[in-house]
């Protein structure tokens, strides 16, 4: 084991090097120029997912389609991720997460509006698309799109499964003492009860699920920035500081650069939001929806809600804590959300429990339908029913696996992931743009 991670470790940080983090920020700020700054629509994006689009041809509502991407994204990246990302990079890499969510919202509007304009519909009357789709139907790059449905499909196993339920056996043994053998088994037959149900299924427990979930750490957030508030600005400073000079963290971070710190803010950022991974899409396409644009729109809001204010505030309170409590051992990242939560008296470790738990458990499900829909891609039904049998077991491994290797393993494939999803991004750029001004967004 320590061998594989080894290799997995060393691959990871060849592929994000320099090249990649170019490729993801220029796609980003290219997509957020080119567009006119989409992220200014935000609250138009808010409003269109809380109604319908009437007349609409879907297999789900666009509620149903945005609270399915957020599960998907608003997991352990939001809470662990973040964690690790200042653990292994240092505060600044707080910043560096932000910036990717803040100029991915551009991306998660393209990814939206390619995913409805190209989507194809089933005999059955099931609607399919996502990246796959932009690249052989719009662009005839039918091997690339075969290549992101293999990744997908093996990411699948990565970010949407093995690293959310060790998270949640972690986490339970840590607090409460249950053994990684149990709290897996009992995972992997609830996500598999759910997703014998498909889209339409997770979809509802996503929409019951997510905005509960969300309100409720945010409030826990709130709470212990109350109590560190004589630190906040200081850890606001040290964020930005430390993000583009890595010495100013001091401490245990001495020894950071501006590349490690760069690197695990953006890795973690990809993480939790999926900006320009490919996979929100593949949902995206499946909403009750006629118009491109307006899907567009509703899509871009995933990554403010996930990553400008859910990962925001992790971010602060993590900083913060280490401001406040010189004790709490940084170095490990599952450790130090921990140890900040355990500062709310009584209800600081149930609250986070439940909310690591929930957005990884709802993760789970919303990565099981992006793998169906590639499994579906490359081999049409035939292999569905062993694909969800695996699924589920690798959900049981992933409990009691080390947590290292499955972490430098999601970084390897959601960076491979991302590749020709960005590059489709580029190439059909000019459709976006030309979708977006014949609907006149003002409007």
């Amino acid at each position: 084991m320590e061998s594989i991670n080894t290799i997995i470790s060393e691959a990871a940080s060849q592929l994000w090097g320099w090249p990649m983090i170019v490729l993801l920020l220029g796609t980003h700020l290219y997509l957020t120029v080119r567009l006119r700054f989409p992220q200014r629509h935000i609250l138009k994006g808010i409003r269109l997912s809380f109604t319908r689009d009437e007349g609409a041809e879907g297999d789900v509502s666009q509620f149903g389609a945005l609270a399915t991407s957020l599960a998907a994204t608003i997991g352990t990246g939001n809470i662990v991720g973040v964690a690790t990302a200042v653990a292994l990079g240092g505060p600044g890499a707080v910043l560096w997460c932000w910036i990717t969510g803040v100029l991915g919202i551009a991306t998660k509007y393209s990814e939206g509006l390619l995913a409805v304009k190209y989507r194809v519909k089933t005999s059955d009357g099931t609607m399919l698309g996502g990246p796959m789709y932009a690249l052989e139907r719009g662009l005839g790059w039918k091997n690339m799109a075969i290549a992101f449905c293999v990744l997908t499909a093996i990411a699948s196993f990565g970010i949407g499964n093995t690293v959310q339920s060790n998270a949640i056996s972690m986490l339970c043994y840590e607090t409460y003492g249950i053994s990684g053998v149990w709290s897996g088994l009992i995972i992997a037959l609830l996500a598999g009860l759910v997703i014998l149900f498909g889209v339409k299924g997770i979809a509802r427990f996503c929409s019951a699920f997510v905005p509960l979930m969300a309100v409720l750490y945010v409030i826990g957030c709130i709470v212990i920035l109350g109590i560190n508030s004589d630190y906040l600005w200081d850890a606001l400073c040290l964020i930005c500081q430390s993000a583009f000079t890595p010495e100013a963290a001091g401490g245990g971070f001495a020894g950071t650069t501006i590349m490690m710190t760069a690197r695990y803010g953006i890795a973690r950022g990809l993480f939790s939001n999926e900006s320009g991974m490919g996979s929100a899409p593949i949902v995206a396409a499946a909403a009750q929806t006629k118009d491109p644009v307006r899907q567009a729109l509703v899509s871009s809001t995933a990554t403010f809600w996930d990553t400008v204010i859910i990962c925001a505030l992790t971010g602060l309170v993590l900083v913060s804590s280490i401001l406040a409590y010189p004790d709490i051992d940084y170095s490990n990242g599952g450790a130090l959300t921990k140890m900040a939560f355990d500062k709310i008296p009584f209800i600081g470790a149930p609250l986070l429990t439940f909310g690591i738990v929930t957005f990884a458990f709802s993760t789970i499900l919303g990565w099981s339908y992006y793998g169906e829909r590639a499994v579906e891609y490359l081999s049409g039904k035939r292999f569905l029913t062993t694909y969800r049998v695996t699924y589920v077991i690798a959900i049981f491994v992933g409990a009691v696996v080390q947590l290292t290797v499955v972490w430098n393993l999601a970084d390897l494939l959601n960076g491979l992931m991302a590749i020709p999803n960005l590059v489709s991004l580029l190439a059909l750029a000019g459709v976006v743009v030309a979708e977006t001004r014949k609907w006149r967004i003002e409007k």
